[in-house]
């Protein structure tokens, strides 16, 4: 594999903007299709249409789960991992309940994720866990989330949703998404089996190999094109 081709199989190329539409799922697939990334991650009601759009391809359907705010409850996050495996999404971005985790409601939590999981597996389907680093920022419960990931079987453990907006002192909203800090305490805490993605914020060449050499395996990436054809540019075909 070249290292443009192991830079792109990092890539989840994101299509979860509540704007996009039928035409952008199309465009978005045939970008993810041309550079061969690793997988598109899109809407719950996409995940047939991103199958039919990438038949043939190496490229895997992913579908977000209880995103972006993870309010849900259990059984509805069950049922909508369900449902995804079935219209043919074979990995599973499922974001937890946020508040549950501030107030520190950690056997809620691990029934939360436990169940994700073994539903998600019991479909032969991969899950990764969104913690929302805007949101969760304690150390203490990062660390936390990645004890019960890593107890519970997860597969991957990830930053953010990439919507963890804050809204600011001047009222206007923002996020941060992916730092390197919460990446390398995510794998210090995180078992061996349990991979990383990196997710919100990334959108250069030289952020997605920082990442890449914190640890992660995946990244969740809206500027797919602009990245990959930076590393065409710098590392060649």
């Amino acid at each position: 594999m070249t290292k443009v081709q192991e830079l792109a199989k990092m890539i989840d190329h994101s299509i979860l903007h509540p704007t996009m539409t039928d035409e952008d799922l199309k465009r978005e697939c045939l970008i993810a299709k041309k550079y061969d990334v690793a997988s598109v991650c899109v809407k719950p009601y996409m995940v047939k249409q991103a199958k039919e759009l990438l038949e043939g391809s190496t490229v895997l359907v992913g579908c977000v789960i209880g995103f972006p705010a993870g309010n849900s409850t259990i059984q509805v996050k069950v049922f909508e991992t369900e449902t995804a495996c079935r219209d043919g999404a074979v990995e599973i971005d499922m974001v937890i309940n946020i508040g549950k985790a501030l107030q520190g409601e950690w056997i809620y939590i691990e029934e939360e994720i436990k169940a994700i999981t073994e539903a998600s597996h019991k479909h032969n389907a991969i899950v990764k866990v969104i913690f929302e680093t805007d949101y969760v920022t304690k150390n203490e419960d990062l660390k936390r989330l990645c004890e019960i990931c890593t107890k519970v079987g997860a597969d991957y453990v990830k930053t953010s949703s990439g919507f963890g907006f804050v809204k600011g002192s001047d009222g206007k909203y923002d996020y941060i998404g992916a730092t390197i800090p919460n990446i390398l305490l995510m794998r210090h805490h995180s078992g061996s089996k349990v991979k990383l993605k990196a997710a919100g914020g990334v959108r250069t060449l030289d952020q997605l190999i920082a990442v890449k050499e914190a640890g992660c395996s995946r990244c969740g990436a809206t500027a797919t094109t602009a990245m990959m054809e930076e590393a065409i540019r710098r590392f060649g075909e």
